[in-house]
């Protein structure tokens, strides 16, 4: 029986660093890409194969380039033979007023965060098209729900995320395959890092659970909409501690 297969983007660090090391606890065999992070991807793919015997495949390249999605899915699907789970997971934030924002600053988020998730999107559904089988999990935020002041194109990318979702679940449902995002609210990763102690314990007091959520929670979620039927599609799983 050959073994099931994930690829995961943005996967040197955070969620996404989480969320391959659960999925090779259940014995997949992981596909991981960053953009510069090469030895902090290499350590993780080390890591997997000595605790969890599996086979894993490392690239750096950039999520919003669809011609590196390209090498690295085409790679992924010569090493593994067919991709199971395609987790979007790669993101940046930019947090400022919009006018403060260049056109280049606005293009770097939308072509990271959104048009990432349409690259891989393009290249793995064929093959799981063929298959009738698979499961496309994107990482959102609960700011592209309801948007958030300070970070205009990072809500949007996410709103654009949501929507992608909903759309290709409609499309993907009858082939068999699952579509679903989920959307965090804040997570202690090094994206928030940004924040004083006192920022920090003011967006705690904000959020009911009383603390922000941890990677691991976050690949938990992931990795459950993975495996579960794919009768749940189309639908974006808030993970904030009833924040929003």
């Amino acid at each position: 029986m050959q073994s099931r297969s994930v690829l995961i983007t943005g996967a040197s660090r955070g969620i996404g660093r989480a969320a391959a090391i659960r999925f090779a606890q259940d014995g997949f065999n992981v596909a991981m890409c960053c953009r510069s992070r090469t030895g902090e991807l290499e350590e993780t793919a080390a890591l997997l194969r000595e605790q969890y015997h599996v086979q894993t495949l490392c690239f750096t390249g950039d999520a919003g380039s669809y011609q590196d999605m390209e090498r690295f899915c085409r790679l992924a699907q010569e090493t593994f033979g067919r991709i199971d789970v395609l987790v979007n997971n790669a993101g940046i934030s930019w947090i400022g007023l919009l006018t403060d924002m260049t056109p280049e600053d606005w293009d770097s988020v939308i072509r990271t965060n959104l048009t990432s998730v349409f690259n891989t999107c393009r290249l793995l559904i064929p093959d799981m098209v063929r298959c009738k089988a698979g499961h496309i999990v994107n990482v959102s935020s609960v700011w592209g729900v309801c948007g958030a002041s300070c970070e205009a194109a990072y809500s949007a990318s996410k709103g654009g995320i949501n929507a992608l979702t909903q759309a290709l679940a409609k499309e993907l449902a009858p082939s068999g395959i699952a579509v679903n995002a989920i959307a965090c609210g804040t997570i202690d990763t090094d994206m928030n890092a940004c924040f004083s102690p006192e920022e920090r314990a003011q967006l705690e007091e904000e959020i009911p659970a009383g603390r922000y959520g941890t990677p691991e929670e976050a690949a938990e979620l992931i990795f459950r909409l993975a495996v579960c039927s794919p009768y749940l599609t189309g639908q974006i799983v808030r993970l904030d501690g009833g924040w929003i």
